[in-house]
């Protein structure tokens, strides 16, 4: 009697779930999109996967700091009012090829946002994604928590100034309160991220050090972006500083940032332009 032939199964094919990022303040103009753009890009030089989504309706500068803005066909709102395909909207980046970017509309209001909409769309995204960074507007409206209501991480980006750091507290409580994972009885990982901070200034205090914003808000520290002309030259060419001036202080500030964010436990360090030394501040590991 024969025996039967073994059946051969195909091998189980890996699905991906990117992980959900949101990139928030409660104050505007600390570098929210800024910090999206070099994160984004900092994770995609490692091999990751990486869409940027942009929140901020009516506004849209995520596509003008990534340099694409020309290229802008579909957006955002197009996608969740069923008028344009997911891939129709996503913009590829030349200079990378795993990093694209979801665009915000700028003739939209935020209302033109639905929270069954963004569910459908972040969905999407995670099954083709690594890493889905959603660039945050600033502020408590819809366009915020819709923002950050997938996130599965947080980085929560202050300059060293009291009203930037009273707003972010605030923004945490929305964190730990009006995210999927809060209404789960989960608790989503939150980082922070100190930008435009000047050592220099903080000893003759004319700004907060940054033990007093650790102390107040309570987070893992991600890291500090040190104050520089490069973020904004880089953004004015259409670049992120990561790509615009990779050698650059901010710049190496965002790669070791992205690679915390990987849970890779490197050290904080800031470069102290006044002494021309580097000065390891914190050893604390990202959580």
């Amino acid at each position: 009697m024969k025996k039967p032939k073994p059946k051969h199964t195909k091998p189980k094919t890996k699905v991906r779930r990117g992980r959900v990022l949101v990139v928030t303040s409660g104050k505007g103009g600390v570098g929210k999109t800024t910090s999206t753009a070099a994160l984004g890009a900092a994770l995609a030089q490692e091999g990751r996967k990486v869409v940027l989504v942009d929140f901020d309706v009516g506004l849209r500068n995520l596509d003008l700091v990534m340099g694409v803005e020309r290229r802008v066909v579909f957006d955002l709102i197009n996608v969740i009012n069923g008028e344009a395909r997911l891939a129709q909207a996503l913009i590829r980046d030349r200079r990378l090829d795993t990093l694209s970017l979801l665009p915000a509309s700028q003739s939209r209001d935020k209302d033109s946002l639905t929270e069954d909409g963004v569910t459908r769309v972040i969905a999407e995204l995670r099954a083709q994604f690594d890493w889905i960074i959603c660039d945050s507007p600033a502020g408590i409206e819809t366009g915020a928590t819709l923002a950050m209501r997938h996130a599965d991480v947080a980085v929560v980006v202050v300059n060293p100034e009291v009203s930037s750091i009273r707003d972010a507290d605030r923004i945490i409580g929305m964190l730990d309160s009006k995210t999927a994972k809060a209404e789960n009885g989960k608790c989503i990982d939150k980082h922070l991220l100190l930008t435009r901070y000047d050592p220099v200034r903080a000893r003759r205090g004319e700004i907060m050090k940054v033990e007093d914003v650790l102390e107040i808000l309570s987070i893992p520290l991600l890291g500090i972006v040190p104050e520089s002309g490069e973020v904004l030259r880089s953004s004015n060419v259409g670049a992120p500083v990561t790509l615009g001036s990779p050698e650059s202080a901010p710049a190496q500030a965002y790669l070791e940032a992205a690679r915390r964010l990987k849970g890779e436990g490197t050290k904080v360090v800031i470069s102290d332009h006044g002494r021309g030394l580097l000065h390891r501040l914190f050893t604390r590991r990202a959580a």
